[in-house]
């Protein structure tokens, strides 16, 4: 679930920072810039876990500030293609049920990777799995706040950078919702097999 990625950054510190020890003057910098964001292709980042170079530093012309060079390792999270996670149903819609970590809420499990067969409930707001019994169907609720256990089947970046800034804030009025905020990193998982899905169906 979690990776040692390896970076590299030229880091600004300020003047007011020079009596602060460098590295833990980087490290406070990187900290800032990366924790809790997407990196493309790399996974949501985490925290510093160490500086593995740092270069001279240079002061240039008209900028009081110091930049160093510095390669270092990253927590991220970034799960492998077909790891098995556990979360929380943060909701469920006609799309599929919408699982939180805890840190990370975009992870979407599509109806054709349900348990089938498996149905949505206007009503409630829930998918529900018919679960075939020897005395006929029994309807097993997909409940938001229920534990779940699922496959990781898919990971999605994209690049969320903005794009001209001037046209967008003249079309803001005719927005619609194919404009709404990309999303920087999802993940797709599964449950359609014997021991996933809600940890309740498999307590004895």
């Amino acid at each position: 679930m979690f990776v040692l990625a390896e970076m590299e950054n030229v880091t600004r510190i300020l003047p007011e920072q020079f009596d602060i020890k460098l590295n833990d003057a980087i490290a406070g910098e990187l900290n800032k810039k990366l924790a809790n964001k997407v990196v493309l292709d790399v996974g949501l980042c985490i925290a510093l876990f160490d500086i593995t170079k740092l270069q001279d530093s240079f002061i240039f012309p008209g900028d009081g500030s110091s930049h160093t060079r510095v390669t270092f390792r990253y927590i991220v999270f970034r799960p492998f293609i077909e790891e098995i996670l556990l979360g929380k149903i943060r909701c469920c819609s006609e799309e599929g049920v919408h699982v939180s970590l805890g840190f990370f809420d975009d992870i979407i499990i599509p109806p054709t990777a349900l348990q089938h067969p498996s149905r949505f409930d206007e009503t409630e707001q829930a998918w529900v799995w018919e679960y075939e019994t020897g005395e006929g169907k029994h309807d097993l609720f997909m409940d938001a706040g229920e534990t779940i256990r699922f496959r990781v089947t898919a990971e999605s970046f994209k690049e969320t950078c903005p794009t001209q800034p001037q046209q967008n804030m003249m079309k803001v009025e005719n927005a619609d919702v194919s404009n709404e905020a990309k999303v920087p990193y999802t993940l797709t998982g599964s449950i359609n097999e014997p021991g996933l899905g809600l940890l309740s169906w498999w307590e004895n």
